[in-house]
């Protein structure tokens, strides 16, 4: 089974002052390692056997397709204007070639090997998501500032990878543009499953399958946390800090 790999390469609204940091149009184009930063999932989902093609969502699609590699299995669209609205165009959307797998653009650290890997795990299910669990992570990167989702059993942090097998997912998009802006998203989605579940994950009495299941039978789906062997795939560059992590990291001093 080939997925379709879909990278958003998107902007917030408002002037984004990493970018401008780089004097770059968009994060997406924030020089990593000698080459633009989207260049790196790109290049590792074009790696991946599971990936059929793979197409780049960007609100200024001709200055991202400017940095990217010649590939026949590559392509870049215009997206919309938040990654839920993005999602969602893609679930009622009669040209969407299924399943997809979604990840950003400013996962830098993804190699070919790792998208294997959750591709295969992914199988069987509605939805899977990539999660890093926090010891290896702290292990490997002592000094690495992550947000961290704590559960009976163990602290994750997300992968920015997540596999949507059909259209029938649309209901669970519905819900994050719901939470989309709120920082508290975890907290919001989880207090869906009622105010037991959401002081038991509070304390740390529900494990993290356990409450994914939960959401799951509440929105009438299968839903799967992949927990992934390379803890660099918890990583993406989404400040300085993190650019200069990455850079490190690539040049073998991390």
């Amino acid at each position: 089974m080939k997925y379709t790999a879909i990278v958003l390469a998107g902007s917030r609204p408002g002037p984004d002052p990493f970018a401008a940091q780089y004097s770059v149009a968009t994060k997406a184009l924030i020089p990593l390692a000698g080459e633009a930063m989207v260049r790196r999932p790109v290049r590792a989902l074009l790696a991946s056997g599971c990936i059929g093609k793979v197409i780049v969502l960007a609100q200024t699609p001709d200055f991202i397709a400017a940095a990217l590699p010649a590939d026949p299995r590559l392509r870049v669209a215009k997206s919309g204007a938040t990654i839920a609205s993005t999602i969602l165009a893609l679930c009622e959307s009669t040209d969407t070639q299924w399943p997809l797998l979604v990840t950003t653009a400013d996962h830098a650290l993804l190699d070919g090997a790792t998208v294997d890997e959750f591709c295969t795990a992914a199988q069987g299910c509605d939805i899977a998501i990539g999660v890093v669990e926090r010891g290896p992570l702290l292990k490997r990167l002592p000094q690495t500032k992550r947000t961290w989702l704590k559960f009976r059993g163990g602290a994750f942090t997300g992968a920015n990878l997540f596999a949507l097998s059909s259209p029938k997912v649309a209901s669970a998009v519905e819900i994050w543009r719901s939470v989309e802006q709120d920082r508290k998203k975890a907290s919001r989605i989880i207090s869906l499953l009622g105010p037991v579940t959401l002081v038991a994950t509070a304390l740390r009495m529900r494990s993290l399958d356990h409450v994914i299941s939960k959401l799951g039978d509440r929105l009438g789906l299968t839903i799967r946390a992949v927990t992934l062997s390379n803890p660099l795939a918890g990583v993406d560059v989404d400040k300085p800090a993190d650019h200069a992590l990455a850079e490190a990291i690539l040049a073998g001093q991390a």
